[in-house]
C-alpha cells in the first residue's frame, strides 16, 4: 500500500483516539510509563501495529554514534509518537519529536501529553516535516 497524507491523516486521528480512551479510563496524574503501558494496550486492541522504545540513530559526518535516543512509540512504521506527563508541552518537545522524525525518516509525528483535562484540544501537537508534504495527497 502507497503510503498518502489521507492515510496518515486516518491513522493520526485513531491514534489520538486511543490516547483519548486512556485518558478517559485513568485520568491524569500518573506517571508516564504508566500511560505508555496503557497506551501501547490500546493501539493494539484497535489492531494498530506498533514498536515502543525504538532506537533512533544518529549520524555524525559519517560517524554512526548510539547516543541512547529513544522514540517512545512508532505506529504502523510510520507514524511517530512522543508521549509525556507533564504540565504543559514546551518548545523543546516538538524539536526532540521533529528530531527523531528526520532521523528515522518519517513525515508525521503526535505529541501526546496525559497532564491535561482534555487530550484533543490541549493534550497533543502534531507535527509534520517535508516528507508529509511530498506524499500523494490520496
Amino acid at each position: 500500500m502507497e503510503i498518502s497524507r489521507k492515510y496518515l491523516n486516518e491513522l493520526t486521528y485513531a491514534v489520538i483516539g486511543c490516547a483519548i480512551e486512556v485518558h478517559k479510563q485513568i485520568g491524569p496524574g500518573l506517571l508516564e510509563s504508566v500511560y505508555e503501558k496503557c497506551f501501547l494496550r490500546e493501539l493494539a486492541l484497535k489492531g494498530l501495529l506498533y514498536k515502543n522504545q525504538v532506537w533512533v540513530p544518529l549520524q555524525y559526518k559519517g560517524l554512526k554514534l548510539d547516543a541512547e535516543l529513544r522514540l517512545d512509540v512508532l505506529v504502523e512504521d510510520i507514524l511517530c509518537v512522543e508521549l509525556k506527563a507533564q504540565d504543559g508541552l514546551l518548545p523543546i518537545h516538538e524539536a526532540v519529536l521533529f528530531s527523531y522524525m528526520q532521523m528515522l525518516q518519517k513525515p508525521k509525528g503526535i505529541l501526546i501529553n496525559f497532564h491535561c483535562i482534555n487530550i484533543f484540544k490541549e493534550g497533543q501537537k502534531t507535527l509534520v516535516n517535508d516528507l508529509f508534504g511530498s506524499l500523494p495527497e490520496e
